[in-house]
């Protein structure tokens, strides 16, 4: 709204810009006004929108199946290893008798 004389920007009329006028509400037009609950980053409604707010979900456990497995799997590759480092022991102890 050029200079708060009501007419929005380039001559369109009330409530067509950024809703920083008179328009709005305010007492004075531009950048004087207060930001609002959202306060212009994206908070919207401060996550009440979606019903429970970001920090009061629960988080939730993984499926135990899917755990056990990957935790077997962990042990067999660590069991190779071992086996194999145990492997090279006993061929460098016979190579030196």
């Amino acid at each position: 709204m050029p200079r708060g004389n009501g007419t929005g920007p380039m001559g369109m009329g009330p409530r067509t810009g950024r809703g920083m006028g008179y328009c709005s509400g305010y007492n004075v037009p531009g950048y004087a006004n207060r930001a609002g609950f959202g306060m212009r980053r994206g908070y919207r409604n401060m996550y009440y929108a979606t019903g429970i707010p970001g920090w009061g979900r629960a988080a939730y456990a993984a499926n135990d199946e899917d755990a056990l497995n990957a935790e077997a799997q962990y042990l067999k590759e660590q069991l190779d290893l071992i086996n194999k480092r145990l492997d090279e022991i006993e061929k460098k102890n016979n190579n030196e008798k």
